[in-house]
C-alpha cells in the first residue's frame, strides 16, 4: 500500500513541478476549499444543535430527539 501512494505523490508531484502554472493552480485551489469549507459554513450553515439545545449539552439533546422521533405516535 504504502509504495503506491508513495509513487502518486510522486508522480502528482513531479508533474505540477514542470507546469509553469502549478503554484498558480494550487493557490486557486486551497483558496477554493477555503472559501467552500469556511467561509461558507461561516455564513450560510448555522449551528442549529448548539441554538436549540436550550441548555442541554448537544449530545444529550440529540439523543433525545432521536428517541422522541423514534416513540410511536398513538
Amino acid at each position: 500500500m504504502k509504495p503506491t501512494v508513495t509513487n502518486i505523490w510522486h508522480f502528482y508531484r513531479d508533474g505540477f513541478r514542470s507546469m509553469t502554472w502549478g503554484r498558480a493552480l494550487w493557490a486557486i485551489i486551497l483558496l477554493k476549499l477555503f472559501i467552500m469549507f469556511v467561509i461558507l459554513k461561516l455564513f450560510f450553515f448555522p449551528d442549529f444543535i448548539r441554538e436549540s439545545s436550550g441548555g442541554l449539552d448537544e449530545d444529550e439533546f440529540v439523543s433525545r430527539e432521536l428517541i422522541e422521533r423514534m416513540a410511536p405516535v398513538p
